[in-house]
């Protein structure tokens, strides 16, 4: 295959992450997942993994971990999703990109593979998860740090037995597939821990928390808790960098310095060290100057991401009630600014109500817009219908890249616009200030 003919192939099959309203335990299933992975050999099982679960902070925690691992000297893949502008994005090792070859001919190889499965077709994320699978063996790296994409228990990456999992802080999301209270949101993430293992739990709501604790109980794994276990401390911050302590199992580390920001990256820096302490239990040697420098050099884009200044402007990918909160708050602590307008779209399946309970208060004007290529994006006038004060200027667009030329033709030096809602809308902000039209590559 050309990259260009296997683009069109993997896109040929159901992605459940545009789609909209599909029946969550019938559409992800863990046998047809193994099945593939069988019949392309079982290439997951030659490699040593880090498996992350959460709500808010997973992909964040994952790239801190890989960054980690990369330099203590360890060959490193990073699986995740979804991309913002490039499929490519997904799987990564060292920090690079797969290349468009590689991914070219793994492609074929899977379709051969899926031949074999006659009426029992994947969807794209299962075919892309074994593609990594695949890339990762193909490439012996030394570990991977794989991202859950929805839930945890029916995930196509939770074929995988992990050497330490992780659970990000857990809140309300997709509650129409994995279910209306927080118990049930966090036995479905709580899936991807296996018997006997380890799992680092992030600080989380008490429902949550109990509900994993006897997950843990019952598959007696090893459960340590960020916070409790393993304290941290913020010292400083800025709108470029954090300062923070951390006291582990295995020491204490001081002056730790990430740029990404937010309260929130702390707590996902703290829950990598956690990972990584846990590895150490596992004979894996990681020096306290590869944490150091590990989470000093992690990068994660559309998380509190500033594109420009004179006026910022920041792109973020919160999509839910406690996200937006999350990224409320530290807007209010790292920047000065006079007037804030949003930029904001959102799927139809998240908690409009309380992302605009967290967003509006510290927003000026309101630019509504949709992602073009999501199926479940809802209409701006559809959210326009949820504001209802008086006191907010509120335009409507057909378009990102419309939004983003009504927001910065208002938008004053000592203005901030921030673009949020969902990681569609922000894959495509950054393809309109590149000066392009989004396509999906």
């Amino acid at each position: 295959m050309t990259y260009p003919e296997a683009l069109e192939y993997l896109y040929s099959f159901v992605n459940h992450e545009k789609e909209d309203g599909y029946d969550y335990k019938k559409s992800f299933r863990l046998d047809r997942m193994r099945r593939l992975a069988a019949i392309l050999g079982d290439p997951q099982k030659s490699i040593n993994s880090v498996h992350i679960a959460g709500t808010k902070g997973k992909g964040s925690t994952s790239a801190i971990v890989a960054s980690i691992l990369q330099n203590a000297g360890f060959r490193t893949g990073l699986y995740t999703s979804p991309h913002l502008v490039s499929v490519r994005e997904r799987i990564r090792i060292d920090g690079s990109l797969i290349s468009e070859d590689d991914l070219a001919r793994l492609a074929g190889i899977l379709k051969s593979a899926v031949g074999e499965m006659k009426d029992d077709i994947p969807s794209f994320f299962e075919v892309y998860t074994a593609l990594a699978f695949m890339y990762f063996k193909e490439k012996k790296i030394d570990f991977a740090v794989y991202e859950v994409g929805l839930g945890g228990r029916l995930d196509a990456t939770n074929i995988i037995e992990a050497l330490v999992s992780a659970i990000t802080p857990i809140s309300y999301e997709h509650m129409d597939k994995l279910g209306t209270t927080l118990r049930k949101i966090a036995s479905e993430k709580a899936g991807i821990l296996k018997e006997g293992g380890v799992c680092i739990m992030a600080p989380q709501e008490k429902e949550a928390e109990s509900t994993i604790e006897d997950i843990c109980n019952k598959r007696n794994v090893r459960l340590i808790r960020i916070g409790r276990d393993i304290k941290f401390k913020e010292i400083s911050t800025g709108d470029t960098r954090q300062v923070f302590d951390v006291s582990g199992l295995c020491g204490d580390y001081l002056s730790l310095e990430t740029s990404l920001l937010g309260y929130h990256q702390v707590v996902n820096a703290a829950t990598a060290v956690g990972i990584i302490e846990a590895l150490r239990f596992r004979n894996v040697p990681v020096k306290d100057d590869s944490i150091r420098e590990g989470i000093r050099c992690a990068r994660w884009e559309g998380r509190l991401e500033i594109i420009r200044k004179d006026p910022f402007v920041i792109l973020d990918g919160a999509q839910n009630k406690a996200s937006a909160n999350a990224l409320a708050q530290a807007i209010k602590r790292l920047f000065k600014y006079k007037r804030l307008i949003l930029v904001l779209g959102v799927c139809k399946d998240k908690d409009i109500e309380g992302i605009l309970e967290e967003l509006l208060p510290i927003s000026d004007p309101v630019v509504l817009t949709k992602s073009n290529i999501a199926e479940r994006a809802m209409e701006p006038s559809k959210i326009r219908e949820h504001i209802r004060r008086k006191d907010k200027t509120v335009v409507l667009t057909a378009s990102v890249k419309e939004a983003m030329e009504k927001a910065s033709a208002i938008a004053m030096p000592d203005d901030i616009i921030l673009a949020t809602g969902s990681l569609f809308v922000v894959g495509e902000i950054k393809e309109a200030m590149a000066g392009r039209e989004y396509v999906q590559k």
